[in-house]
């Protein structure tokens, strides 16, 4: 009996392909790796001929050291990085390469756009602020720079879609990936007429809709041996990876949700409509569970901004953690155990690479204020952990504000594993924070439910609390909460007191 799900995780590092058998449980996975062109500032792209590559790559590979045979597979699902832009033909073959999310080029055409249909209206229709990092304004640069590709192209689609094409040769997108282009009506459940109109496209490059459980072909046979699985084997559309990563934290009711922690963070909900701030701080995607939607908010430097710390002020703590044989992560907590909460006063500003969601702000610089000749080292590590937090409070205050009521936190990503972190989170958030089982492979794992469910392997999304259950409770401690209850108003108003120096600092070059 078919009894295993393959799924894909395209990245954007590699492809993570992995199996999970009809209990949802994790049988193995292997990794592919891509790399990533930066050819001028701002630019950012790569090769999806590469992708298809890993996707093959890591299948035959995955499949070998398991044992699973390519017939066992009940079908192939996805999940991908999102908001990029890949031009496809007819043969679902890639017209150049495709330019990837964390690309910045477009912002001429952004600008372009913004005086033709006003960005507060791209915002209440597809729940995203009008910028160059969406595929719109990728495609019109595309438009503009590169009119042969443009008028070449048969769809412009995401990551995970130009694999399933080329698998398929079905053209089509989910609502999670499709929201993330600043083209999809979030609340029809279409691609916007106004915007199409707006943005003088044709509707008809853009890939068909269909749900992420959706089984949208099979694997045709032309390439089933290139790739290593049986002719025939359905295919799920799946999710973008931020949304399926909601899946596997088990964030997929009313009330719920989670907090990534990587070199980047990002607090996402799961809820029955939109959440539409007044001033565009946070943005909502399409979930992967139909009909629901994914609010949610990012910070540029969570991880990034402990690494730096790792990197620049703890020399002895990595020595000590190399000899131990243990994460420099853990020292540095153990270390900042013995400062209290609140840092002694020392207060960090996470913005070492600007900031995203909510302050959109690419001239806001990071830095310690309230710096003394007392405060230590382990200061210094607290404070950045606090700062991190303290920034993702912004977010999850601001979706308060809306009105979402949020019982507990959901913990993955590898940021999630030190204890110490999580009570640093429950403390500042006001709630119990949950570390998962699994912090690292919930992306895949959320789109191998969305595929089991697709193809009647699991009776439905819910199956999630066993595949991924909660491994620890975390309570808020009422005296951090109370110190924290004074810190945080400072940190607020650091911020913004430093707006101005930000923009003389940028002027200064």
């Amino acid at each position: 009996m078919k009894s295993f799900v393959l799924a894909h995780d395209l990245g954007t590092t590699g492809n993570k392909a992995s199996l999970y058998d009809r209990e949802g449980a994790l049988v193995g996975s292997a990794l592919a790796s891509y790399s990533t062109e930066y050819a001028h500032t701002g630019w950012a792209e790569q090769n999806p001929d590469d992708w298809w590559q890993a996707v093959c790559l890591a299948t035959r590979k995955l499949l070998h050291e398991t044992g699973v045979a390519a017939g066992d597979i009940t079908c192939i699902t996805f999940s991908g990085q999102m908001m990029g832009c890949v031009p496809l033909d007819r043969d679902a073959r890639p017209l150049r390469k495709a330019i990837i999310w964390a690309d910045q080029r477009s912002v001429e055409q952004e600008r372009w756009l913004g005086a033709r249909v006003p960005p507060e209206e791209v915002y209440r229709i597809t729940g995203h602020r009008l910028s160059a990092s969406y595929s719109l304004c990728k495609m019109l640069w595309l438009r503009d720079h590169q009119p042969d590709v443009f008028k070449a192209a048969y769809k412009f689609v995401h990551a995970k879609d130009s694999i399933v094409a080329r698998l398929t040769g079905a053209f089509v997108t989910d609502p999670s990936d499709g929201s993330s282009m600043n083209l999809y009506d979030l609340e029809r459940g279409v691609w916007s007429e106004r915007i199409i109109e707006a943005a003088q496209i044709d509707p008809a490059q853009l890939p068909d809709l269909r749900l992420s459980i959706d089984v949208v072909g099979e694997v045709r046979a032309g390439v089933a041996d290139e790739v290593g699985v049986a002719a025939g084997t359905p295919v799920v559309i799946g999710g973008g990876d931020g949304a399926c990563a909601a899946v596997g934290a088990g964030v997929i009711e009313e009330g719920s949700a989670y907090n990534y922690i990587g070199s980047s963070s990002w607090i996402a909900l799961s809820t029955h409509r939109p959440i539409y701030d007044p001033n565009f701080k946070t943005f909502t995607f399409g979930h992967v569970v139909p009909g629901m939607f994914m609010p949610t908010g990012t910070m540029q430097a969570a991880g990034a901004s402990y690494q730096w710390a790792r990197d620049q002020l703890c020399p002895l703590e990595t020595q000590a953690a190399a000899s131990l044989g243990v994460s420099s992560y853990e020292v540095m907590n153990l270390e900042a155990a013995q400062s209290p909460p609140g840092a002694n006063g020392l207060l960090f500003l996470p913005y070492l690479m600007g900031e995203r969601s909510p302050r959109w702000n690419p001239r806001a610089r990071g830095g310690f204020i309230g710096l003394t000749i007392r405060h230590t080292r382990a200061d210094l590590i607290r404070a950045v952990l606090e700062g991190v937090t303290m920034n993702l409070r912004v977010i999850l205050d601001a979706f308060r504000a809306q009105g979402a009521a949020i019982q507990a936190m959901r913990l993955i990503g590898g940021g999630a594993r030190g204890r110490f972190w999580n009570q640093i989170m429950a403390d500042l958030y006001g709630m119990p924070v949950h570390r998962l089982s699994i912090l690292e492979e919930a992306t895949s794992m959320g789109a191998a439910l969305a595929g089991g469910v697709g193809v009647g392997l699991y009776p439905g999304f819910a199956m999630i609390e066993q595949m991924n259950q909660i491994a620890e409770t975390i309570a808020p401690d009422p005296a951090a909460e109370a110190v924290y209850a004074q810190v945080y108003p400072i940190f607020e108003a650091a911020y913004h007191a430093l707006l101005p120096i930000y923009d003389m600092i940028a002027e200064a070059g």
